[in-house]
């Protein structure tokens, strides 16, 4: 197995006053699109966001490519957050700027490129995330849903990183455009050797295209393995969650 891109250990979290987390240890290696699922209020975005340094947890490490992201002086976390991009659930594009200003925004910020090479390169990034020519002069308001989420993975992809964070990123999507997205970020993956941790709820998701499902619950990873594996987990929230998936395809 390739060396852990994310090492999560002994994550405790409360948020007002309520326990979140407690313990929370968990691994990702390099190449490897690595899933998290769990109920609501299980704290799966919560824990995306400790782990690329946006909420910070009351006890526990997390290191990222083998530095710890809450030791990190603010120029390290930074050079750390170059090497990662992160597709948020909403998109969270610029609604004043064109698809191609928001592809090329993190490459006018974290580089000294002129304005017109970081447009050339925001153009290739949307073509590689399945945009046609025409998506870079419109607004994100002129966008259709799944083009939005393309939008976002462009610019998530803007600084050629080695990990990217997706927080549902099917969400919201309809069935086709859902797995079109599914195999746009296999491919992605398998092509250019990128690291994949997302947080989803779909189960379409987990059977397409994920190595590996890590599963929260009680403030801790219950379990993980394949779909199969979790299958014999002794668990009410998992058995309902997989026999959902009996039910609408017996509907």
């Amino acid at each position: 197995m390739n060396a852990p891109v994310i090492e999560v250990e002994d994550i405790v979290t409360r948020l007002s006053g309520a326990s979140i987390h407690d313990g929370v240890s968990l691994s990702v290696a390099r190449g490897e699109v690595a899933a998290l699922i769990g109920g609501s209020g299980t704290g799966k975005s919560v824990l995306l966001k400790e782990i690329i340094g946006l909420i910070r947890p009351q006890a526990g490490s997390i290191r990222l490519f083998g530095e710890d992201v809450w030791q990190a002086s603010e120029s390290g976390l930074m050079a750390l957050r170059r090497r990662f991009g992160v597709l948020f659930q909403d998109g969270a594009l610029f609604s004043s700027l064109t698809v191609e200003q928001n592809v090329a925004a993190p490459l006018r910020e974290h580089s000294d490129l002129p304005v017109k090479e970081c447009l050339e390169l925001a153009r290739l990034k949307i073509a590689l995330a399945g945009l046609p020519a025409s998506a870079c002069a419109k607004m994100p308001s002129e966008l259709s849903g799944g083009m939005r989420k393309r939008a976002a993975l462009a610019r998530a992809l803007a600084l050629d990183p080695e990990l990217l964070f997706l927080d549902e990123p099917t969400s919201g999507l309809d069935p086709i455009s859902a797995r079109a997205f599914d195999r746009l970020i296999r491919l992605l993956s398998d092509s250019l050797g990128l690291t994949v941790f997302l947080v989803t709820h779909d189960l379409d998701t987990l059977l397409a295209m994920v190595d590996r499902i890590i599963v929260l619950a009680h403030g801790k990873v219950l379990g993980q393995g394949t779909v199969d594996d979790l299958k014999k987990l002794d668990d009410k929230w998992l058995q309902d969650y997989f026999s959902a998936r009996h039910v609408e395809e017996r509907a």
